[in-house]
């Protein structure tokens, strides 16, 4: 069984910043990408940021040049740097992976638990 963890989440004023750290635990042969997704009040759940196995990144274009997304490959954890961080960045923010438990078992997400970020002005 594969486990997401996730931490760094809490309440930081407009301007400050966050990281948001997530490891993977459990039965994890290989990870493929590794992502940050937001779902702010009332709103949907959405890709903020992804990072794949061999470093390269994609991000949703409101967090461009604020947020950093960095993997290490050997601990199987995933960061999010979130810096000037603004109002409208308030969200539970979720960490997924696309995950392979075995050699030639399939590639299937997992998501951690969520975590709680509030930007105050």
């Amino acid at each position: 069984q594969v486990q997401l963890v996730e931490s760094g989440g809490g309440l930081v004023q407009a301007g400050g910043s966050l990281t948001l750290s997530c490891a993977a635990s459990g039965t994890v042969f290989s990870i493929d990408v590794m992502g940050w997704f937001h779902q702010p009040p009332g709103k949907q759940r959405e890709l903020v940021a992804a990072i794949d196995s061999d470093g390269n990144t994609e991000y949703v274009e409101s967090v461009k040049d604020r947020f950093t997304i960095s993997r290490d490959n050997s601990k199987k954890t995933v960061l999010l740097q979130m810096n000037s961080l603004k109002l409208e960045d308030t969200a539970v923010y979720y960490c997924a992976a696309n995950i392979k438990e075995s050699m030639r078992g399939p590639l299937s997400r997992h998501w951690g638990q969520g975590t709680q970020v509030t930007v105050s002005s």
